[in-house]
């Protein structure tokens, strides 16, 4: 029991380091991209030009994550959890260096290798989903999971603040566009001696798939082909396309409509990570004692939809603080659910495996809203919201199909 608690520190700041360093690009990007005085592209490119190389460079972490993440999964069922996160979050380091310098010497090429880098070896929340399925039974595994979505919370919490605080000069005259990256890699080192130090290796069975750098298109093929799984892929892979047109294109509505800044942005993310921990930490637990996974998605999903559109209606950026809350909690109670739900129907000794096929999907998935929103940006700044609320009502309606034949 000891060791089983003790393991679920390193897995929690890992995920939370990960989260912190997508909630630090957030309002970061849209400053650097879009704002022609930064200097990362030349003067002459328009803004639709800018939303679809913003949007390229955000896909480029998903993209390369596709491929990365069914490696590792498969080396973490082969070699251990704890030596393949190790080497996982020696990648996420180099990627924040790498991004930082990018910045720094005003080379968008830079950004894209940085984000890459940090995408491909960024299949750790794969790992450490499969290490809370190694040390979890059906009674807490939604519980733990939950645990992992608080961390994913904070992570936006902290991190699109830290982002927005850490770029802003005129809170410390030094603060710049690189700093927030300097200190991400700072604590992903912390990271990595916490795992050293403190992670038990959680491995029980150990695998021996072979490594395929295309097993990403190969999981996309075989996620179809499970017939009891099939349906629950679709639905993860719907709803997180709709989740990402909203988390990759809001800022830039934000942007365009009431006029935010980076620190503004990243006071926002944070405020909505804020309630996405709340949800993960304070409702999942007692929800979880009381209605199945499947229950509270049903739920959940359809509410997330039909919140969506909602943000587009205020005239005045008050009404969001307020609208953003119910978005986080019907978010907060679905992601965790869904991917218990994922784990539980796959076999003990394939967690690596399914799991992997699961990044595999939301990579995808997270692949193609920032390149679609930048050219739907060109048009109007409100299509990528309404984009995320129909593909989430999809997903529900498919969720909903998937019941009834259960």
């Amino acid at each position: 029991m000891f060791k089983k608690a003790h393991a679920m520190i390193p897995i929690f700041f890992t995920v939370f380091i990960d989260l912190l360093g997508l909630g630090i690009v957030i309002p970061i990007l849209p400053a650097v991209i879009l704002n022609p005085m930064a200097g990362l592209l030349p003067m002459s490119y328009d803004f639709s030009t800018r939303t679809i190389i913003y949007g390229f460079l955000i896909a480029s972490y998903p993209i390369m994550q596709f491929f990365g993440a069914p490696i590792l999964g498969v080396l973490a069922d082969q070699k251990g959890r704890k030596k393949i996160l190790l080497l996982s979050l020696v990648g996420t380091l180099m990627g924040y260096l790498l991004f930082a310098i990018g910045i720094l010497n005003q080379n968008i090429w830079l950004l894209f290798i940085g984000r890459g880098l940090d995408g491909f070896t960024g299949g750790n929340i794969s790992i450490a989903q499969s290490a809370i399925a190694d040390i979890s039974d059906a009674s807490n595994k939604s519980r733990n999971f939950g645990m992992i979505g608080m961390a994913f919370g904070l992570g936006f919490v902290i991190g699109p603040y830290i982002g927005g605080k850490l770029a802003d000069p005129t809170i410390m005259s030094w603060f710049s566009f690189d700093t927030p990256f300097w200190f991400a890699s700072i604590l992903t080192f912390i990271n990595i001696l916490l795992v050293f130090k403190l992670f038990p290796e959680t491995l029980k069975v150990v695998g021996h798939k072979k490594i395929d750098l295309f097993a990403g298109l190969k999981n996309i093929r075989r996620a179809f082909s499970i017939t009891e799984m099939r349906t629950i892929f679709i639905v993860v892979f719907l709803l997180t396309i709709g989740f990402n047109f909203f988390t990759q294109f809001f800022q830039v509505f934000l942007i365009g409509k009431f006029q935010f800044n980076q620190s503004q942005i990243g006071d926002l993310f944070a405020y909505m990570g804020l309630w996405i921990a709340v949800a993960q930490g304070a409702f999942l637990r007692p929800l979880s004692k009381k209605y199945s996974n499947a229950t509270i998605l049903k739920s959940s999903i359809i509410l997330l939809a039909v919140t969506f559109p909602v943000l587009l209606l205020p005239d005045k950026s008050i009404w969001i603080y307020i609208i953003i809350p119910f978005i986080s909690i019907f978010q907060g109670l679905t992601q965790p659910n869904t991917t218990a739900i994922v784990s539980n129907l796959s076999d003990g000794d394939s967690q690596g495996e399914i799991l992997g096929i699961n990044q595999s999907i939301v990579s995808v998935a997270q692949a193609i809203p920032p390149i679609v929103a930048g050219f739907l940006t060109s048009i109007s700044i409100n299509l990528p919201t309404l984009f995320a609320a129909g593909t989430t009502a999809l997903a529900w309606i498919v969720f909903v199909v998937f019941l009834k034949k259960k």
